[in-house]
């Protein structure tokens, strides 16, 4: 566990303000610190340790993936999770040991494992969740419910966008600069 000064100072590290990025654009300056910020390690375990929380940084991820997409193949989780196949089998460990995962065959491919939530590990997945919710909820205490809705609306609408630039942009990489 890293000391609270040196937690502090990764923390510290870790906020990024849109200047700090040189992109013309200052809405992808924005989201790059807020993404950069939120997406934190250093960050995440921070508050995580100060709330209480029963698991750590990775495990905390893993179970926030396999709630969202269902049983993975440790080769997946590891992609989703952006790191390698020994550290996966590490945190896999953990959660295992914390009866929150369970290993099985997986179906389509017998020679394959698929990673699954146990009962317990449903439970702490909603809880990871109920933590984002209470996150916001602290983000926007100052907003007007009607800020809160235009903003919803707006993201949601940028959301479907990228989705679907992306969707072009890997088939045709990105348009020349006129």
């Amino acid at each position: 566990m890293l000391t609270s000064m040196a937690t502090n100072e990764a923390f510290e590290g870790s906020r990024r303000i849109a200047a700090d990025f040189p992109y013309r654009s200052e809405l992808l300056a924005n989201l790059s610190a807020l993404i950069l910020l939120w997406d934190s390690p250093a960050v995440q375990g921070q508050i995580l340790a100060k709330t209480g929380g029963a698991v750590d940084q990775q495990s905390h991820a893993a179970l926030r993936h396999l709630a969202a997409w269902g049983p993975m193949r440790p080769t997946a989780l590891s992609e989703v999770l952006g790191t390698g196949a020994s550290h996966v089998s590490k945190i896999v460990g953990r959660l295992e040991d914390a009866d929150l995962v369970a290993r099985s065959t997986d179906p389509a491919d017998g020679r394959a494992t698929l990673i699954s939530l146990t009962e317990a590990g449903e439970e702490a997945a909603r809880g990871v969740y109920e933590l984002g919710d209470r996150m916001i909820t602290e983000v926007l205490e100052g907003w007007s419910a009607d800020d809160v809705t235009l903003y919803t609306e707006l993201t949601k609408r940028f959301v479907t966008d990228a989705i679907n630039a992306a969707d072009h942009m890997l088939a045709r990489g990105l348009r020349p600069v006129d």
